[in-house]
């Protein structure tokens, strides 16, 4: 039987603490969260802050996409000619969020620019987030598929960092092949970094779920 999910409607600055929560609890429990800050309470605390700071970014410079039932997220920046500037007095909040664990959180920002493709233009998957009780019910796939269709219109081509060997596998079902070798955090776990090409003629994304989506804690 053919479950019905929650239809796909875009996220607004009204959505800024939904978005969050949503982000922290999928990510909580990932291998780079906890490079991040070891102890759990902290950790949650800690990423909801630094969260909070990218998610608004994200809805002045990109697009956030939610299910109905607020579930899930997907966060899209546009990289294009003209680059997106960082966050609004980044290193302030940064510091004022994360405290003693910013420094960890400055070696992630550096990974992940450091490997970001500057061109073609192209619209970047920051988050993809599933709340836990809800991964592996086919949402992760539905927002994915909702805005490759645009990428497939508009011939845009897509990026993002898969944070392990699973969640890798799973974005190749949609369309992203890895883009390079993969990068590691120091002493940490490591990122894949994949691109899907646009694909004009599609009208529907492959048919298989992508599951439990708290998979890409991409952070620009």
């Amino acid at each position: 039987m053919t479950r019905l999910l929650p239809p796909v409607v875009p996220a607004t600055p009204a959505d800024v603490a939904i978005a969050t929560g949503i982000i922290t609890e999928a990510f909580h429990n990932l291998e780079a969260a906890a490079w991040l800050v070891e102890e759990p309470l902290e950790r949650y605390q800690t990423m909801r802050g630094q969260f909070r700071i990218l998610v608004e970014h994200a809805l002045d410079h990109g697009e956030a996409h939610l299910l109905a039932d607020q579930s899930a997220i997907a966060i899209w920046m546009h990289h294009d000619q003209t680059p997106a500037p960082e966050p609004y007095d980044y290193d302030q909040r940064l510091a004022e969020a994360c405290g003693q664990h910013t420094q960890r959180f400055r070696i992630l920002d550096q990974l992940l620019h450091d490997h970001h493709p500057a061109e073609p233009a192209h619209h970047h998957l920051a988050f993809l987030a599933v709340l836990p009780p809800w991964q592996a019910t086919g949402r992760g796939s539905a927002l994915l598929a909702h805005h490759q269709q645009h990428l497939d219109t508009t011939e845009t081509p897509a990026y993002l960092e898969a944070s392990s060997p699973r969640s890798r596998d799973l974005y190749t079902r949609f369309g992203y092949r890895t883009a390079g070798q993969p990068f590691r955090l120091p002493d940490g776990p490591a990122f894949w970094p994949m691109w899907r090409q646009p694909h004009p003629a599609a009208t529907d994304a492959p048919g298989h779920p992508l599951t439990a989506t708290g998979s890409d804690p991409a952070t620009h």
